[in-house]
């Protein structure tokens, strides 16, 4: 999923090495499965696919793509996985690139989280014309991670954390000290907004500074706006922290795309008490409920 993922657990070797294993082989084969870079993957055939047949896919990726459909109902849109439609935007500073204009606006009329059709029955997924595709990135690693804790706590790891690329899934046992986790300043990313300590949970961030290349002095960054077809122009980032998957995944992303009052309406509507958002105006906005939460780094 073009991301780094690394994993803490505690116990006694002889269990966590192969739980560890096992983690990492399911996470693994559900990346292989979600990820939109892979050409052999479901979601490739899903776009392969678009606006000829449906495609058998895993029950995995059909609860992931039912909770996108989810969260851009919630967000009016401003979540929408079918940005993938919007061409060959690539973020590597190394090799960046970017659609043509007319390409972009070509891309923009393909974009509608409606025509993602889901049968449960059948267990097929479809993308309702040619020309649409699934950007999975937004929604995707969240469960992957998840799946990674799972597979260690079925192994009998009790105590685990693993963080993909600034999103944490952790669990503690009943007695075990809590994880201490940094939370970035999204102005400043080299510098830490604080800490919290997190016995179980997530922390979902979204950041226009993860992968970026900058063209003509402006800054482009991975976070597309549906409704431009260019990255947003938002916050520079949001985390949220909450006990539930289905409350924060994809949210962020939303967020970067809403105005600030739909922004504060998104999350009353979710449930998450606890984020931090750092605003183009300079200002880092940070819930109470997370103000309370937060430490010295």
């Amino acid at each position: 999923m073009g991301t780094q993922v690394r994993i803490a657990a505690l116990g006694e070797p002889d269990i966590v090495a192969p739980a560890i294993d096992a983690a990492w082989c399911e996470m693994a084969r559900l990346a292989a499965l979600f990820s939109h870079y892979s050409a052999t993957s479901q979601v490739a055939a899903i776009n392969l696919a678009a606006g000829l047949q449906p495609v058998p896919v895993a029950a995995e990726l059909l609860d992931v793509l039912a909770m996108a459909g989810e969260v851009s109902r919630r967000s009016e849109g401003a979540f929408d996985l079918t940005v993938g439609s919007l061409g060959r935007w690539h973020f590597d500073p190394a090799a960046p690139a970017m659609p043509a204009p007319d390409e972009i606006r070509a891309g923009l009329a393909n974009i509608d989280w409606r025509e993602l059709w889901l049968d449960r029955s059948a267990g097929t997924a479809m993308l309702a014309r040619r020309g649409m595709r699934i950007d999975s990135g937004g929604i995707a690693k969240l469960p992957i991670l998840q799946a990674g804790l799972h597979t260690l706590r079925s192994h009998g790891v009790a105590t685990a954390l693993i963080d993909g690329g600034g999103d944490v899934v952790a669990a503690t046992a009943p007695c075990a000290q809590p994880w201490r986790v940094g939370i970035r300043d999204p102005r400043m990313p080299s510098r830490l907004a604080g800490a919290l300590q997190i016995t179980h949970g997530f922390v979902a961030s979204s950041g226009d500074y993860e992968r970026c290349f900058v063209r003509d002095g402006r800054k482009y960054h991975h976070v597309l706006d549906p409704r431009t077809g260019y990255p947003t122009t938002g916050p520079h980032g949001v985390t949220l922290v909450a006990d539930s998957l289905e409350a924060v995944n994809g949210i962020g992303t939303a967020l970067m795309v809403l105005a600030p009052g739909a922004g504060a309406a998104l999350l009353r509507a979710s449930g998450v008490d606890n984020a931090l958002v750092g605003g183009r105006n300079g200002r880092l906005q940070v819930t109470p409920a997370l103000q309370r939460r937060l430490i010295a780094a």
